[in-house]
This record gives structure tokens, sequence and C-alpha cells, in this order.
């Protein structure tokens, strides 16, 4: 087999730092950039990424794979390291099969199929791609071994085919969202992936969590998303103390386990009045997953133009009422904030139309995490599918409650969580469940 051959060399910054890119251009036509970080010296024991190049999820940020946020955690990971490459394999599409093809074959898993039966039914391989020639690119670079970034043993034994020392592969785990759970499913059941998908609960530690269990079957509605409540309330119940105070009723396990669901779920939504007195940023950041549209219900747009919710750093969009004020209207917008108008309420806006506002944006799992008011109505109109709480082992008397007046009077009447998941997690319970409503015949029995 004929060496590749380097066509260009330069510095280039990226959001993990400046790497040295290099450009080969392999006898079979394909071009492969190596992503260099360090002085690689006698080229042995490298901290080695092969990725597959996959322009839905690098470029376009498609949530159908894990692609997008495996490539930013592998430059991420390297830069740490401070030596280490990335090889990115063009013409690796779809797992050799090309662009076109890979959206045909979603088609077919849109109607049923999983990855692998999809590529069979298109007559297509379930993987096409030869790694030898990434082999070659990496001896080209003098890179005699490496510990490999990958959840794909096929990658490993490509290696080695080229004649490259695998010293150890490394699983690079990222948290699963609610459009690619079934897919990194299968990458790992029918193809031998590394547990691509995270580790379930409990998981102390872990890097990644898969928290499918939490959030129960997501069966988005045509009129609106599937709508999961999440909050963290101490033993008694409360939200906040009654100076309002309410970092951090649960600890840091618990947190992480937030951040996976935000990376699990379309859009993450809150009140106006969390955002004035918390700031929250509503992204991910304590596991590797991508941030969730951030959703602010704000009648009066009222919120500070400083609030970290308009930083423009993800995408925000505020719901509210018709005719907002136009100046700082205009303002939001020229932060990148997405302001959306629906009919008002009495106390707000009408939060079924505005539920089916983010459905036609295309939100088809919605996290909501507070306040209590958002909470409390979102109950009360039947708009809830699914709850889960975090509870953390403290007592902090009178305070804030999660939950307010739901007008139940007899507690036969209580709103019940069904198809429930428990799991501790670092020193607090997550309780999950979903929202059923008992009648009032079936909660007073038979009659007599």
């Amino acid at each position: 087999m004929d060496a590749p051959r380097e066509v260009a060399s330069l510095p280039i910054g990226t959001s993990a730092g400046e790497f040295g890119l290099r450009a080969f251009e392999a006898p079979s036509g394909r071009v492969y950039l190596l992503m260099g970080r360090g002085d690689l010296g006698d080229g042995r024991s490298i901290l080695t990424r092969l990725h597959s190049e996959c322009l839905t999820g690098d470029a376009l940020g498609s949530l159908r794979c894990d692609c997008g946020i495996q490539l930013r955690l592998a430059l991420g990971t390297i830069a740490a390291e401070g030596r280490g490459v990335l090889v990115y394999a063009t013409g690796h599409e779809g797992r050799g099969i090309g662009l076109v093809n890979k959206l045909r074959a979603y088609m077919l898993q849109d109607a049923g199929m999983d990855t692998v039966e999809a590529n069979r039914h298109l007559g297509l391989p379930v993987d096409g791609r030869d790694h030898v020639e990434v082999g070659a690119v990496l001896s080209a670079a003098g890179i005699r071994s490496v510990r490999l970034l990958t959840n794909n043993p096929e990658k490993a034994r490509g290696l080695r085919a080229a004649g490259l020392t695998v010293e150890a592969v490394l699983p690079i785990r990222t948290a699963p969202h609610a459009r690619n759970v079934a897919y990194l499913r299968t990458k790992r059941q029918r193809l031998g992936h590394l547990s691509p998908d995270g580790v379930p609960l409990p998981v102390p530690g872990s890097p990644a969590i898969d928290v499918s269990d939490l959030l129960g079957p997501v069966r988005p509605r045509p009129t609106r998303p599937y709508v999961v409540l999440k909050y963290a309330q101490s033993l008694d119940g409360r939200i906040a103390t009654s100076a309002g105070d309410s970092k951090w009723i649960s600890g840091e396990a618990e947190r992480r386990v937030s951040h996976a669901l935000r990376a699990a779920c379309d859009a993450v939504l809150v009140g106006s009045g969390t955002v004035r007195r918390d700031d929250p940023q509503l992204t991910v950041r304590l596991v590797p997953g991508a941030s969730p549209l951030r959703v602010v219900l704000d009648s009066r747009l009222s919120i500070p133009l400083s609030a970290r919710v308009a930083d423009g750093s993800v995408r925000t969009a505020i719901l509210t009422r018709p005719a907002p004020d136009s100046r700082r209207a205009a303002a939001l917008r020229r932060r990148g904030v997405v302001v959306l108008e629906v009919p008002a309420a009495p106390r707000g806006v009408e939060l079924e139309e505005g539920l089916a506002e983010l459905r036609r944006l295309g939100v088809e799992t919605l996290l909501v995490e507070g306040g209590a008011r958002v909470i409390t109505s979102l109950l009360l109109e039947g708009l809830a599918d699914r709850v889960i709480v975090g509870i953390a082992p403290i007592l902090i008397g009178s305070g804030t409650e999660a939950v307010g007046d739901l007008g139940i009077t007899e507690v036969v009447h209580g709103i019940e969580l069904t198809d429930r998941a428990i799991h501790p997690v670092g020193s607090d319970v997550l309780l999950a469940g979903d929202v059923h409503r008992r009648s009032r015949a079936a909660a007073s029995g038979p009659a007599s």
C-alpha cells in the first residue's frame, strides 16, 4: 500500500485551544486531517482519536447520533492531556455508506428499523469503513503506539492491521439524548461498541449518565411536547428557605443527573422569577452532552438583559404575552433571544398555547425546572407527563414549597405517580413517575 501524502500543514484555533493541523491525501483519494497537540516525541503511547466524518452531527448539531459531542469531547480530552492527536476521516460518513444513503437509512429508522436493519434493507454494508488508511496516516506522522479513544473495537483492529500498537482502548461515553438513546443501544448491543450511552443510575464518579429510566418512555403529543417536571427538595418538601436560598439543596451527584436530564431533552423551561432570583445558565456542563433550547416564561419581558440565559451561548426563547414592550423585545432579539408571543392568561401566558408553540418549533421533550408557580400551574392544567424529584436528607422548616395549592381536599383524590423509578444518587434519592390523575369514582371504589 502506498503511503499517504502530506498536502498541507498549519496551526488551527478551536474551542479546545490551538492544534497543529496536517492534511494527508491517501491513494484512495480520501483526505485525512490530523490535529495534533504537544510534542509527539518518539511517537509512543499517544492519546489518539479516530473520528469518522459526520456532517449532520459534527457540523449541523444533529441529535440523532453522538458524533458532534464525541468530537468536541475528544478534542477537549487531548487538550487536557497536552499530548495527542485526532484524525478526522473524510469519506466515512454513515459508517462508510455516504451522506445520501445515511439519510435514506434515517428514513427507514423513522419507520421502525434500527441502524443495522436499515443498512441491510438498502443492500449496503453495516459498516463499510476501512481503518487501515488511518493507520497509515498515523505512521506517516511518526506515531507508533496509541491509547485509543473509542467505543468501537473495529477501529483498534484496523490500526493493528496497519502495524500500529494499540496499548489501550479508552471508551468515550456521552450522556444520551431522547432522540439517540435507541441508536446508542443498538451500537452497543448489535455492533459491539463499548457502552457509548453512559452508565445507568446510580452513578458516583461516572463521566456520562444514562437517565432513560428517570425519563420513562418519551411520548410527545402532536400538540405539545412530553413534559417532565424536575426539582430538588428537602426531606420536608422545601425547594428554598424562607429567605429564598436554594443553593444547594441537592448534592453534586444529583446535580450531575440534572445536567444529564438537560442533555436528554430538547428544551429546558423555567419561569421569569427563577431567572431573576437565581440567574441560572440552564446549560449542560457537568456531563458530556448537548445543551438544550432554553425557554423562559416571562409575560412582561422582565428578565434582566444581563441574565445568563440571554448570553447568546445557547439558543434561548421567551414565551410572552402579545404586543410586548417593543424596545425590550428588540434588545433581547439583538442578543439572539427568540421572543414568542402567545395568548395571555390571568396570571401570565396560556401554558397550553405556549407548549403548542414549542411543539411547532420541533421540541419533543421539555424539562421544566421551576419555579414552584410554573410547576403548580402545569399540574393544575394537566399538562405534565412525568415528575422527577430529588430528595435531600435535610430539614429546612418553613420555606418555599415545591408545589402549591392543587385544589385537592381529600388524599384519595391526589395526583399519583405510576411507573415509578427510584435511585439513590450520592446522599440524595431520586424518585420519578408518570403523572396519573385518579378519578373520583376510582378513588372512592366500587359502589356498594
